[in-house]
């Protein structure tokens, strides 16, 4: 069974930079695709970016958001720049088999670290 802890959320301002960790343990890391997705208030969960084979990103944070991966530390981190306010949610990661960019397709979920950025 994989288990995903994100980190590196806070409160920040509008053009920072935040640096999202994301750690696995139990199950084989590199068997697996892991994306980040956010959820921000009152809106549904929304897709960002993934990495496996591939490192894939929506169109929404390309060239502001960089995905990477540390296959020794069973990491995967998410550096995120020039923050907006609308930046503000709930982050996640998530493991899937598949190279995908639909939250169906990944069976393991972290808790979620939160991102506010104030104006």
């Amino acid at each position: 069974q994989v288990q995903l802890v994100e980190s590196g959320g806070g409160l920040v301002q509008a053009g920072d930079s935040v640096r999202l960790s994301c750690v696995s343990s139990g199950g084989t890391f590199t068997d697996y695709n892991v994306a980040w997705f956010r959820q921000a208030p009152g809106k549904e969960r929304a897709w960002l970016a993934t990495i496996g084979w591939l490192t894939i990103y929506a169109d929404s944070v390309k060239g502001r958001f960089t995905i990477s991966r540390d296959n020794a530390k069973n990491t995967v981190t998410l550096q995120m720049n020039n923050l907006t306010p609308e930046d503000t949610a709930v982050y996640y990661c998530a493991a899937g088999r598949r190279l995908s960019g639909v939250q169906d397709q990944y069976d393991y979920w972290g808790q979620g670290t939160q991102v506010t950025v104030s104006s």
